[in-house]
């Protein structure tokens, strides 16, 4: 991971450590977001990995999808 990407890394981190056992297991997509944007960020930069993230989050809504999503390569 980049430099970069482990600052951007920063606040997905402390959403797990904070605010995630508050907020339940209710995720809609496997992995969690929070898997996800570590996973994106690990293998695309900071760049890509925060662009794919934010494109998963909005994503997530009562009107979007479910399932599996998967990183793509």
């Amino acid at each position: 991971m980049s430099p970069l990407a482990h600052i951007a890394a920063l606040p997905v981190r402390a959403y797990r450590l904070i605010f995630s056992p508050w907020v339940g297991h209710g995720c809609r997509f496997q992995p969690t977001c929070s898997a996800y944007a570590l996973e994106a960020l690990e293998k695309h930069g900071a760049l890509k990995g925060s662009y794919l993230t934010i494109r998963r989050i909005l994503r997530c809504h009562p009107l979007g999808g479910s399932g599996i999503d998967n990183v793509p390569d």
